[in-house]
Formats: structure tokens, C-alpha cells, sequence
């Protein structure tokens, strides 16, 4: 039977646009069921926290549960490898982080490439490391640190909370471009190794500022310099490592990335809200407390900060021979 033309297209017209109609009924009925964001890490860590701060918010924002999954090992590349092989719907979120960028390169046979195989949702907040010391270092600032490195090479112990953490790159990388030599002392974690710097076996840490603050402002450590490229809000007195070694800069990050090819507009529906999570007043103190400073911006931002920090940290572990316990 023959239609009549303009009937035609008429029904081609709606076929045409079936495809985006139906983009648009996803985007509004996303999330139709509970979402589980995975954590690399333990509870209680400012990766679960920042994890937990804004699980509540897009829970609160989009009617459903998201449920936070802490999956602890190797780096964070486990959680990682639970998000890659998720069905690619949007269900299943990463809490990803400069632990990731860092374990793609420093863990060998890894069964997915993290730029390649995570989708970029957004990032979410960036948190200065502290270059801290014991206080019975005679060094004050970082030119008299390194100073008193130069005149003491190989008698310094710099602490991390093991092989191929952010505070140990975070630290060769300063060893790199400072000219200084000091004996890595590994720790399981980053506690035991502040109790020892507290305790003066260890002399200098470079430290994530949500664990190490408040001895900070006890007076119990001496804060030398913030990592970041620029001074923190949390501590505005203390100055940049990069204003003494230009070009220096680390930090930790966090954000949410999911698997690839997780459609477009349920990408861009958490984009937007968790963009406006980090506008919302409280969100953003609370994050402050922690010393961050929030990082909105479009999936693409995203994107480009997990691959420059995932190629930065090659160099670093590659230059500094580090392997993973």
C-alpha cells in the first residue's frame, strides 16, 4: 500500500528523531535504580570521604541511592578494574584519583589502560601535600632544607606511606628537581610514618594536608611548603615548593570517571550535578577543610588531567626506578 507523501514524511520526520528523543527520556529517568560509586581505598580516607560527600549530594539531587564500595589494593587499580568491566550504563562510578595515574604505570600486566578504558565524568577537588618536617630540623624554609640536604647527602630519611604512593612520587619528584639525596623509608600507610616523623626518626614527609593539619597547627610538625602551584587557603602563610623550585607542582585529586562508552548524555546528566555540588556553599567548605580547592569543569577538563597526570608520573617512577611492592 502506498502512503500518501506528505504522510510519509511526516513518520520519517519522528523516525529521524526518535534517537534523540530517546537520549533525552534516558537523561531524564537516569538513575532508575541505586548507583554504586567504588572506592580504591578504606573508609575513612579523604578519597571515601570526598567519595561519601558527594554520593550524598547527587543522592539528595537525583532521588536515588549511591552507594559508596570501598574495594581496597593495589593502588586503587582494583576498584579501577571493577569500574572498566561494569556494564557501561552509568550504574557503577569511580572514585578515581592521582592513586590511579600513578598505579597505571608503576603496576605491570594491569588488565586495562586507565585514560583508555575510564570515561571522564568530572573532577571534583584538588588537595595540596605538605613538604613537612620534625621541628628539631634546622631548616625553616626550603632553600635552608635543601641547603642542609646538600651538606648532609644521605642522612636525611624521607618517609612515604609505601612504594608508589603520592607522597613518595611527590617526594622523588622533589629529590629530582632539587638536586638533594635522602634515604626513602617506606611505611604501610601514612600514619605510622607521621608518628615517626612526630617522633623525629624520620626527618621530612611530604604528606597529604587533610592527615597531617592539625599537628601542623599543634606545632607538633613544621609545615615548610604546600605542593601545589599555588598557596592554600587552609594554610595561607605557608608557601609553594614552587616558589623556591620552579616548575615543581603535586597534588592529590579526586573525581568520578565510569566505563567507556557510557552514553553521552548520562555523562553530561552527572556532570551537571556534581558541578553544582561543588558550587553549593556547604559542599564547597567543607571541602576547604579538608585544604582543597574545588575543580568544576566539563568532562573533556576531566580527561586531560587524568592523562597529563597519568604521563607526569610514568616519568617520575621510570626516572626513579620505582616498583611496586
Amino acid at each position: 500500500m502506498k502512503l500518501p507523501r506528505r504522510h510519509f514524511l511526516h513518520l520519517a520526520a519522528g523516525a529521524a528523531l526518535l534517537p534523540g528523543v530517546s537520549r533525552i527520556a534516558r537523561a531524564q529517568t537516569y538513575p532508575a535504580r541505586p548507583v554504586h560509586i567504588i572506592v580504591g581505598f578504606p573508609a575513612g580516607g579523604p578519597n571515601d570521604i570526598v567519595a561519601r560527600l558527594m554520593g550524598q549530594w547527587l543522592s539528595e539531587r537525583l532521588g536515588q541511592q549511591f552507594v559508596i564500595e570501598n574495594r581496597p589494593g593495589a593502588g586503587g587499580t582494583i576498584a579501577a578494574e571493577a569500574v572498566v568491566n561494569a556494564p557501561p550504563d552509568g550504574y557503577t562510578l569511580l572514585m578515581a584519583g592521582a592513586p590511579q595515574a600513578i598505579s597505571t604505570s608503576l603496576y605491570e600486566n594491569l588488565n586495562f589502560n586507565l585514560v583508555r578504558d575510564i570515561a571522564p565524568v568530572a573532577s571534583i577537588v584538588r588537595v595540596p601535600l605538605v613538604m613537612e618536617v620534625n621541628p628539631a630540623v634546622p631548616a625553616k624554609t626550603v632553600p635552608e632544607f635543601i641547603a642542609y640536604a646538600k651538606a648532609n647527602p644521605g642522612k636525611l630519611n624521607m618517609a612515604s606511606g609505601g612504594n608508589g604512593t603520592s607522597d613518595h612520587v611527590c617526594g622523588e619528584l622533589f629529590k629530582m628537581m632539587a638536586g638533594v639525596d635522602m634515604i626513602l623509608v617506606p611505611y604501610r600507610g601514612a600514619a605510622p610514618a607521621l608518628i615517626d616523623l612526630m617522633g623525629g626518626q624520620i626527618q621530612v614527609l611530604f604528606d597529604v594536608m587533610t592527615s597531617s593539619i592539625e599537628y601542623i597547627k599543634a606545632g607538633k610538625l613544621r609545615a615548610l611548603a604546600v605542593t601545589t602551584a599555588t598557596r592554600s587557603e587552609a594554610l595561607p602563610d605557608i608557601p609553594t615548593v614552587g616558589e623556591f623550585v620552579p616548575g615543581y607542582e603535586a597534588s592529590a585529586w579526586y573525581g568520578v570517571g565510569v566505563a567507556k562508552n557510557t552514553p553521552d548524555d548520562v555523562v553530561t546528566r552527572l556532570n551537571q550535578e556534581i558541578n553544582l555540588g561543588l558550587a553549593d556553599p556547604k559542599m564547597k567548605a567543607r571541602l576547604a577543610e579538608m585544604g582543597g580547592t574545588v575543580l568544576p569543569g566539563s568532562p573533556a577538563d576531566f580527561g586531560k588531567l587524568l592523562a597529563d597526570e597519568t604521563e607526569k608520573w610514568a616519568k617520575v617512577i621510570k626516572t626513579a626506578g620505582i616498583k611496586a611492592e
